[in-house]
């Protein structure tokens, strides 16, 4: 039988704050979005007082005083650094590994024997290696691996492991029945609440569903859904993440901004992120977009939002050139007299450098020096930390970057910031 384990990091941006502080362990944490918005991780004792994902910080702001809740900024870098960690360490246990998220990956471990045992044998590893408790869940599908990693946490029997392929059809259909039907991987809210309509509440009632009456109603995705609940494996393991047909790199400032200096210095800011995301896909872009706005919740304000597309002369992934296009965008549709909240930047047309069109004024020299360049950039911000060097224009104090008041140090990518033995 086919055997799919899903891994998935516990609480993971939580979990990476503790590992360097240990003072966090037992209290509830959470870590908040960009500009220290909404919580987008919570630790166990945060979720048991009913904290939902998502939330705005400011609405418990009156429940972290009663309950002592430590509200931290979003540490990007570091969490990056430990997910590259888990997944590099994960790669060990299997030859076929998709990394689906920054902290979940999915393991092919068809044939290997006890998998209970060498599932756990794997969590003991990363958790002493690298210090991050996993959960695992084990199926035919891909589906029924996420329904029984959901398991593994949620029910502690398990001992964070939780194998379907080791159970008899009968028990886990009554596994099945308990589970909500929105617990299912890509049945969203309007799903779930049409499914409710139509009597599929659990799980394993929509397993039982009529797979014409499911396409009907919801379209050939969700009736690969109920295959893949039967143990159809429909969704196979991607080797490679394919590379994406859009890049977009867009934040809300920190504080509002008026002057055009600040909106250039954002978005060259955001061109370069966009275009190392671009390099290291292998691809080129043909377009940029270029967007601003002002903020939409403040009605006192005058409002105005303007896009732009600009078409490149020829397809790039050099920085320099997409800034270049995306600077003549922003001045083009920057009015003064607003008050800015958001920009961003948006790549389109995009091909693999190996389909770069040639054509008899190709200037190959450039184009060689334009790559080494951008390689020796690449090179060094990865080595030596993401904006170790950057575009002048990017500026050196940042006024409009977003809101991190709280943010822990960047610990194993920062010589500076390393954690200190006492």
């Amino acid at each position: 039988m086919r055997a799919i384990a899903l891994i998935d990091c516990n609480n993971f941006f939580v979990s990476c704050e503790r590992l360097f502080q240990p003072r966090l362990e037992g209290k509830p944490v959470v870590v908040l979005s960009n500009n220290d918005g909404c919580v987008v991780s919570r630790s166990q004792e945060v979720k048991d007082l009913g904290v939902k994902m998502a939330v705005p910080w400011f609405q418990l702001k009156d429940l972290a005083k009663r309950h002592g809740i430590i509200a931290l900024s979003s540490n990007y870098t570091l969490y990056a650094d430990i997910s590259n960690r888990v997944m590099r360490l994960l790669s060990q246990w299997s030859p076929d590994q998709e990394i689906y998220s920054i902290d979940e990956s999915f393991l092919d471990m068809t044939g290997i024997p006890d998998l209970t045992q060498y599932a756990q044998t794997m969590r003991g590893t990363i958790k002493q290696c690298v210090g991050i408790p996993v959960c695992v869940g084990i199926a035919s599908s891909k589906t029924l691996a996420k329904l029984a990693n959901h398991v593994a946490k949620k029910q502690q029997r398990y001992d964070s492991v939780c194998d379907f392929n080791a159970m008899s059809s009968p028990e886990l259909d009554a596994l099945l029945a308990q589970i909500e039907v929105g617990e299912v991987w890509g049945v969203g809210r309007r799903s779930t609440s049409r499914l409710q309509q139509m009597g599929i509440n659990s799980v394993l009632e929509l397993k039982r569903a009529p797979a014409k009456r499911i396409r009907a109603e919801f379209g050939v995705m969700l009736e690969r859904t109920v295959a893949e609940l039967n143990g159809e494996a429909c969704l196979e393991l991607d080797d490679v993440t394919p590379p994406r047909q859009q890049i977009i790199c867009s934040r809300s400032f920190g504080v509002p901004v008026t002057l055009l200096p600040d909106l250039e210095q954002a978005v060259i800011a955001y061109v370069t992120r966009a275009a190392e995301k671009l390099r290291s896909q292998h691809s080129l872009a043909g377009g940029i977009q270029v967007y601003i706005r002002t903020n939409p919740h403040k009605e006192k304000y005058p409002q105005y939002q303007q896009a732009m597309l600009l078409p490149l002369f020829e397809p790039t992934n050099d920085t320099r050139l997409l800034c270049h296009a995306a600077l003549g965008g922003l001045r083009q549709i920057y009015r003064s007299g607003y008050v800015y909240q958001k920009a961003g930047v948006m790549l389109t047309e995009i091909i693999p450098a190996t389909a770069r069109p040639r054509t008899l004024f190709d200037d190959v020299a450039a184009q060689q020096k334009s790559a080494s360049l951008m390689s020796t950039l690449d090179r060094i911000n990865r080595r030596m930390g993401s904006g170790t060097v950057q575009l002048l224009g990017e500026g050196i104090s940042k006024n409009w970057s977003m809101r991190r008041g709280n943010m822990s140090q960047r610990y194993t990518t920062e010589w500076d910031e390393l954690a200190v033995a006492s």
